[in-house]
């Protein structure tokens, strides 16, 4: 009776005792001393999940959010970027910023449908067609194209070749060209340095891009898009604006009108932090 009331007891002390070293070989060790030190028990290392969370690792670029466009361009959260004063999408709100990278941010090669979701972007925003109404407004009013006359049908024709205008410029530069000489279309940030140093790092991106492996080359994308984007605009102006002059006056204005605004992209961070105290 004794032995049958006991057995359980002593069974379940024995599979007690069984599982203890088991159990222990997941605890941390103790050694024998004064201070009563505990010692963790060894683990493996992963170093390719250890060098991959570094902010310079190539696997970080390869994050499919960071892919994207729209979340890759001004603003974004990267982890390789400064803390300094960052790019937004728009500035003041209002004119797209989407093509511009904050300085020192590190960013995967675009793929040909993000060139060109990036030129549809710039192309078709909200605020293309309200600057759009702007220019036609003032081109009207100079009678800059006697051709397309005044009143409401002239103000239309003048709208819709603004719109033309910069759709062909942007498909053309930050496009069908960067896909054609495997270029990257964004505006990087310098963000150092002195003054003149970065104004005359952004007036020059018109001369220089980068490759999509992060390489300089000449910009081709700018200098032969802009020239293809100009030739193109001679097709559905009137006959007399489709000479060689004519082409090469639109062609080299483009090509200042994007110095100047890249230019003023390299500033617009800090410009923004100083006035209006974001980012």
């Amino acid at each position: 009776m004794i032995r049958s009331r006991f057995a359980p007891v002593l069974l379940a002390l024995a599979c007690t005792t069984a599982a203890l070293p088991a159990q222990q070989a997941d605890l941390p060790v103790q050694t024998p001393s004064n201070d009563n030190v505990v010692v963790a028990i060894a683990r493996p290392v992963d170093l390719a999940t250890e060098s991959s969370s570094l902010p310079d690792a190539p696997g970080r670029n390869s994050d499919p959010q960071a892919q994207d466009p729209q979340k890759t361009s001004a603003g974004q959260t990267n982890a390789n970027q400064s803390a300094g004063p960052q790019q937004t999408q728009r500035i003041l709100g209002i004119m797209p910023n989407f093509s511009a990278v904050s300085a020192d941010t590190q960013l995967p090669p675009m793929s040909v449908k993000e060139k060109f979701v990036l030129a549809g972007r710039n192309s078709f925003d909200y605020s293309s067609f309200v600057l759009a109404a702007f220019t036609a407004g003032f081109a009207m009013y100079g009678n800059s194209y006697p051709e397309f006359h005044q009143g409401v049908k002239g103000y239309a024709r003048y709208y819709w070749h603004g719109l033309a205008d910069t759709a062909s410029e942007n498909f053309m530069v930050a496009g069908a060209m960067p896909v054609v000489f495997h270029q990257d279309p964004r505006y990087y940030t310098l963000g150092h340095g002195g003054f003149k140093r970065r104004a005359l790092y952004g007036a020059t991106r018109i001369f220089v891009s980068r490759t999509d492996d992060g390489n300089a080359m000449p910009n081709y994308s700018e200098i032969i898009g802009a020239g293809a984007a100009a030739g193109i605009s001679s097709l559905y102006y009137p006959t007399r604006y489709r000479t060689w002059t004519k082409v090469g006056q639109k062609w080299l204005t483009s090509a200042l009108i994007d110095g100047a605004g890249y230019t003023f992209k390299e500033f617009w961070p800090d410009i923004n932090r100083k006035i209006f105290h974001t980012h």
